[in-house]
C-alpha cells in the first residue's frame, strides 16, 4: 500500500512538471530592429525570444551593426555591442522601451 502511494505520487510529480508550458523562460512578443545589408536597409524581429539565452542578430556579420531596436516584449532586453552577449558596451531596454538609430548592437539577451 506504501510503495503504490509512494508511486502515485511521484508520477504525479513528474506529470505536474511536464505540464508547464516551455514558453515559461520566453519573452512573450517582438523584439525590433534595422540593419543594413547589401547596402539597403533591413528589418529584423525576433518573436517571443527565450529569456536567458544570448542571440547574435540578423545583418550583423563583419563590421555590420543593428540599430534602432524597439523591445515589444514583456522582459528587459540587454543589447550588446559585442557579438555573443559579452563585453562592458551595452544599453538595457524595458519593455515597451525603444532606442534611436544611434544605438548600434550586434546581440541581445532577454531576461
Amino acid at each position: 500500500m506504501r510503495l503504490r502511494n509512494t508511486l502515485v505520487a511521484a508520477t504525479s510529480a513528474i506529470a505536474l512538471v511536464l505540464a508547464v508550458p516551455v514558453s515559461a523562460n520566453a519573452a512573450d512578443g517582438v523584439f525590433r530592429y534595422t540593419y543594413r545589408d547589401g547596402g539597403s536597409e533591413h528589418r529584423g524581429q525576433l518573436v517571443d525570444p527565450r529569456g536567458g539565452e544570448c542571440v547574435d542578430v540578423q545583418g550583423t556579420a563583419g563590421a555590420e551593426v543593428a540599430y534602432a531596436p524597439a523591445n515589444r516584449t514583456n522582459r528587459t532586453a540587454v543589447a550588446f555591442l559585442a557579438l555573443g552577449c559579452v563585453g562592458d558596451v551595452y544599453r538595457a531596454l524595458d519593455p515597451g522601451d525603444s532606442a534611436g538609430r544611434r544605438l548600434s548592437f550586434r546581440s541581445v539577451l532577454f531576461s
